[in-house]
This record gives structure tokens, sequence and C-alpha cells, in this order.
């Protein structure tokens, strides 16, 4: 018996037959994780734009894009295929998200910082037809996966600190412990930033959050070596941290406090210290008001430039000749890392780290010192795939006015450091906080 097939019914298998197909796997994932983004059963050579948003906390939106051509096969792969156009060109397969930028009409000077790690960065990933530039929230996609990053990992506990006058967050691995640990903090911007401090503790670090300038009110000389000690010890005596396995880790002005501590505490004496974007200028054991003076008089040199944007590289510059002005780094007996950008526009970090190298060579515990320099990045060197940013709204500490900030950077070089640094950060410190003995220094 011959059985002739419904016409509708074969018109409609086709049609469902080539509809494409967008996955994006893991979709839960680490936000240091990579994706493997594919879209299928696409028409041969044909146009494509591949575009990712995000719908952040505070109600804006970023969004990147990349230009694809499918193979013969229909398909694109952003681990194998070029974008030949877009917020970023060539096989990048974390491009849809370094590159995200705030959607046209956007606040001025926005940066992009997870608040509540609590809950995931939500981002929409979508395929169109044709390469787009723009419009894309009036057009029908042919396809849209969408994926969660997490600094949090399954298991890992958020625990507040209010103890003993220290303000912060202890974030603590899954597992019987007891684990290394990581005294985690950040720069000038204030308030308490919690994002880095999961994410390291969702790589086995028990990690403290350390606020210790107010997001609303600086609060500089009010705070000494005495309050970063007590926060050490705090997260030193904690029964889920292995003794002596302590770590230090500083952005900006929290790596200042960072080389202080290494240099001259008695009481925090850590395994190790990762220093980024940081300088050696203000040795916070010197008297708050005294430091406090010379953070004012160098605030002068700071200029606004032709986009009035502050560039404020030039307040620590020329680096001090006179020992007494910085902090003794010929001192440190624990492994350093220095992790600076070449093009950054808020702190002389190359500068420093130049004279930081010879000081400790001149001290002979060189041998401690490793420093990574990453030309065309800038200041503000995050965990991976963070989206750079040259500048941004800021609050400055001597005169609380808003500026915008200039950090400096190029998007691509910056994107590549971050990934890079943050693999050896966390090398480093699983080298250093899991070994038996720590490296000696040498007289």
């Amino acid at each position: 018996m011959n059985v002739v097939a419904d016409p509708s019914l074969y018109r409609a298998s086709s049609s469902m037959a080539v509809c494409p197909v967008l996955s994006a796997q893991p979709t839960r994932a680490l936000v240091d994780e990579k994706l493997q983004i594919v879209a299928r059963n696409l028409r041969p050579r044909q146009e494509v734009t591949l575009y990712s948003i995000h719908h952040t906390e505070d109600k804006d939106c970023w969004e990147a894009y990349g230009h694809y051509i499918s193979d013969e096969h229909g398909s694109v792969s952003v681990t194998e295929d070029a974008s030949t156009g877009g917020t970023y060109t060539g096989v990048e397969p974390m491009g849809l998200l370094w590159s995200m930028r705030p959607i046209p009409g956007s606040r001025h000077g926005l940066r992009l910082r997870k608040k509540d790690i609590m809950s995931p960065m939500v981002v929409n990933i979508s395929i169109f037809s044709g390469h787009m530039t723009q419009g894309f929230s009036e057009k029908d996609a042919l396809a849209t996966v969408v994926t969660e990053r997490w600094y949090l990992a399954p298991g890992v506990q958020r625990v507040d600190v209010r103890e003993q006058g220290v303000k912060g967050t202890f974030f603590i691995p899954p597992g019987p412990g007891p684990f290394p640990a990581v005294l985690d903090m950040w720069g000038g911007g204030g308030g308490l930033v919690e994002y880095r401090a999961a994410l390291l503790a969702s790589h086995g670090f028990v990690t403290m959050a350390l606020e210790y300038l107010s997001a609303d009110e600086h609060r500089t000389h009010d705070i000494g070596t005495e309050y970063f000690e007590k926060s050490y010890q705090l997260l030193h005596s904690h029964p889920q941290v292995c003794p002596g396995r302590v770590a230090v880790l500083g952005l900006s002005f929290g790596a200042a406090v960072t080389f202080t501590l290494a240099a001259y505490s008695k009481t925090a004496q850590p395994r190790c210290c990762v220093c980024i974007s940081g300088t050696h200028v203000y040795p916070f054991n010197k008297p708050s008001s005294e430091l406090q003076d010379r953070m004012n008089r160098n605030n002068a040199k700071a200029h606004l430039d032709e986009n009035n944007h502050l560039v404020a590289k030039y307040t620590i510059l020329p680096i001090p000749t006179e020992p007494e002005l910085k902090v003794h780094v010929g001192q440190i007996k624990c492994p350093l890392m220095i992790v600076v950008g070449q093009d950054d526009q808020n702190w002389a970090a190359v500068e420093s780290a130049e004279d930081i190298e010879q000081m400790m060579e001149r001290s002979g515990n060189g041998h401690l010192l490793t420093v990574l320099s990453y030309p065309g990045a800038g200041h503000l060197i995050e965990p991976p795939y963070t989206p750079h940013v040259r500048f941004s709204n800021f609050i400055t500490q001597h005169n609380k006015q808003k500026v915008l900030m200039l950090w400096g950077g190029q998007t691509k070089p910056h994107a590549d450091a971050q990934e890079d640094s943050w693999n050896k950060i966390l090398l480093f410190l699983h080298t250093h906080l899991h070994q038996d003995t720590p490296p000696a220094a040498r007289l």
C-alpha cells in the first residue's frame, strides 16, 4: 500500500528541522568559568549577530555583540569562529561578557559591580539574522538562551562580621576544613565590596571582605594599622582557618595597606601577599594625621583631561627617594605578587612596582617578588570577564566631590590582563598557602 504524506505535515516538520538552535554551556557557572556558545541550524554562510544583555541591580542595561558568518553546515561556535565586527573582533569565547558596555542612552560614568552576591548575574544571549549594531530590542531574535553567572559557589557560607569594631564579611567554603584564608581589601571607593571575596571562597579559601572606609563618609583619619591587624587576627583565629596560612590581597588603596602590614606588622604576618594596582608611598604605620596631610598635598597634582576626566596618576609622582616616605619593602619576608596595568591613569602603579623591585633587590629579598605587568591594562584589574570601564563616577576622598575618574586601559588588552592575572593569582595563593613551609627570606 502506498502512503502519501500530508504536504502540510511535511512543511511543518521541515520548518521545525531548520529552526535555529542556540546553546550556552554551562548555563549556571562561576563568573570566571568560560562559556561554550554554539548556534546551529542556520543557513550555510548566513550573516548573524550574537548579542548579550544584562540588567543590573541598579536597573541599568549592559550589552555586547559580535558579527559572525555561519559555516557550510549552518553553525557558529564562539570558541572556533571569529567575530568580524561588533564590540569585539576575532576568536573570543568570552567576548560577549568582557566587551559589555552600557546601552545607548544610559547614565554617564557607569561601572558594572555586583552588590548582592547571593543572586547571580543573569545574562541573556540571543542570535539575530544579519549584522546588527542597534535596535536589538525592536527585532525578534532567532533564538535566546538565559545564563547565570555566580560569584558564590554552592555551599559557600556568608557570615556578617561586626566584632571588635571590625566590619566585614566571612565567606567560608563548603566541607570540613580547615582552609587557607585570604584577607581581601578594595580601594578608596569605600563600602563593603564582597564579590571578589565570594569568588575566592568558591575556590577554596576562607575569605574576609573587609570594610575600612565608609561608602558615605570616608574615615581614613580614624583607620590605622591597629584596625587591619585586628581584622587579620579575627580571620586567622577563625576555627575554619588553617593557622599560619593566611594571605592578604589588596587593590589600589588596599594594596598600600597590604604593603604596610607585610613590612611592619608584628601581629599580622601573612604567608603571602597580592597587591593589585597599588603603591608603597603611603605607609600606614605613620601617624594618621601625617598621612592624611601628605595625601591632601599630593591630591593637588591631580588634573582634568580634555574629556573632564580626573587623572590622579601624578599625585604620587615622582616616586619619593626619601626612605621615610615609603614602605620599607625590604623588610617583607613573605612571597609578594604585584599586578599592574601599564595604562593605569589612577595611580603610578608601574613606577611604584619598579621602585619596589629595586628596593627589594638591594635588601636581598628580591627573590620573593613576582611582578605581572600588562600593556594596555588600566587600574581596575578585576576577576576575569568583568567589563572594562576606562572611566566611571567616583567620590574623591579628600573633598567628597563626585568626579569622572580616569582608570585607563583599552578593552581587549585589559580583558586579557584580567583573565591572565586571575589565573596566576589563584595559582600563587594555592602554591604558597598549601605548601608546608614558606620560602625563607635571604639576607
